[in-house]
């Protein structure tokens, strides 16, 4: 695993040590639960884990477990679960994306294909689901499947709503929550379900991660128009090249000319991508202040997301999550 920034400082460091342990642990579930008899399976699988995510929804629901009183095992397996369905996601993604890059190395689909990327993200999810139901906890399996449902319903709003000028931020929050923040949400749920807290804490533990969530795409879509590669792990306006109207964009949109409108218009149409048609659209976005509304939207939903914890006790679990949702608006990559 590769938790350092690219200066060797560690991001969520106090999270870090905090859960040392548990993660170690989560990295041996990795391991067991990916050995199958098709080397294939393993390969893509081990490839794709170990490529330097910060494993911030297995974090969370580890965190959510222990603030929550849960003093068990499951929750190791059921951080292993969520960091699997989010890899399977990443593996599908990048198909229907045409990617070649993730976290800075080449794409699973780039080094083994399409059919395999899609089929082991297939095993992914199925594993996953065998995972829990073996856990017997009727709750556990709702959050999840509900949260994996809304998560394929969220890439098929996407998709229709590729280059479509007309997309205003409300639908795109829409797409935001079922793509991208469902499974934080779910991820935090599951710690308070595990630690069996009220309904009403379960919920708070819920809206934390889904405001969190949140946040995090939006500063993902702010850093795909102004982070290095190098540093970001995919080429700058990737998501423009995809025909995706992310916040940038769409705050830029509702403020700009005509002119400039029919512009961007016929770039989200190119074949490919120009060095020169990224930038006229970088200008835009710079001159109607679209990175910086996009990164106040995200300080916001941050603060929100930490107002849902007031009712939790003090302590170094309730720290690290605030350490977790201050990385996210903070993050190079």
């Amino acid at each position: 695993m590769k938790f350092s920034d690219e200066d060797g400082r560690y991001p969520m460091q106090n999270a870090l040590s905090l859960l040392q342990d548990d993660l170690a642990k989560v990295e041996t579930q990795f391991k067991k639960d990916l050995d199958s008899e098709v080397v294939l399976i393993r390969k893509v699988g081990e490839y794709v884990l170990a490529s330097g995510g910060k494993r911030v929804r297995p974090m969370l629901l580890l965190l959510c477990a222990r603030l929550s009183g849960y003093r068990g095992d499951y929750h190791i397996g059921l951080a292993s679960v969520v960091e699997f369905i989010h890899t399977a996601t990443l593996l599908h993604d990048d198909v229907v994306d045409n990617a070649v890059l993730r976290r800075g190395n080449a794409s699973a689909n780039s080094v083994w294909g399409n059919e395999a990327s899609v089929l082991v993200g297939d095993y992914l999810f199925a594993k996953s689901f065998s995972i829990m139901v073996g856990g017997g906890s009727l709750a556990v399996l709702k959050a999840l499947s509900e949260a994996t449902t809304m998560m394929a319903e969220g890439e098929v709003l996407q998709l229709i709503s590729t280059c479509d000028l007309d997309m205003d931020e409300e639908r795109y929050m829409t797409v935001v929550r079922t793509k991208t923040a469902v499974l934080m949400a779910a991820a935090c749920q599951c710690g308070g379900i595990l630690g069996e807290v009220s309904g009403a804490q379960q919920q708070n533990l819920r809206e934390f991660g889904m405001d969190l969530g949140i946040a995090f795409q939006f500063m993902d879509d702010a850093l795909d128009y102004v982070a290095d590669q190098s540093e970001f792990g995919k080429a700058k306006g990737h998501d423009l090249e995809e025909g995706k109207m992310t916040l940038p964009l769409i705050h830029a949109l509702r403020q700009c000319t005509m002119t400039e409108r029919e512009a961007v218009a016929e770039i989200v149409e190119l074949e490919e991508l120009t060095d020169e048609a990224l930038a006229t659209v970088i200008s835009l976005i710079e001159r109607y202040d679209g990175i910086e509304y996009t990164r106040r939207r995200a300080l916001e939903l941050v603060e929100r997301a930490k107002g849902h914890l007031s009712g939790f006790p003090d302590g170094a679990e309730k720290r690290a999550l605030f350490e977790i949702a201050d990385y996210v608006v903070s993050r190079r990559k």
